[in-house]
């Protein structure tokens, strides 16, 4: 399921996103006939993944990524579906290292931000656990 339309810039920190598939009827993500705002989630989680794939070495296949975990989520609509225009959807990386990533994203349509946040992203959960079963604590 792609939800993205472009890619319509992007660099080491950042990436921004266009999408019209929010005013499908079809939309995968519908339920009951509308598309909520929290499925913004699902179009900026695709925004982090494209800006991973971007940044992976080009002689690697990126591999699975899984949202561990989304704070501070501000919802300033109800619906999607219902907003005319193109979603504008951007992530931008704060910090993070070779497997577990923090961005800060937002989904907004003509200038208004309809969906905020921040969202964790762990790139190798195998790996997290075996770090953590190392851990003294």
């Amino acid at each position: 399921m792609c939800l993205l339309d472009t890619i319509a810039e992007w660099d080491a920190q950042h990436i921004r996103c266009t999408a019209s598939s929010h005013r499908d009827a079809d939309n995968p993500l519908r339920a009951h006939g509308r598309l909520g705002v929290a499925c913004g989630i699902e179009y900026a989680a695709q925004a982090m993944a494209a800006h991973g794939a971007l940044l992976a070495a080009s002689d690697s296949s990126p591999g699975a990524g899984y949202l561990a975990s989304v704070r501070s989520v501000e919802c300033r609509v109800t619906r999607l579906d219902d907003i005319p225009t193109d979603l504008e959807v951007e992530a931008e990386r704060l910090s993070g290292d070779d497997n577990l990533i923090l961005y800060s994203f937002r989904v907004s349509a003509a200038g208004r931000d309809l969906l905020t946040g921040r969202a964790t992203v762990v790139l190798n959960a195998e790996k997290l656990k075996t770090e953590q079963a190392r851990s003294p604590l």
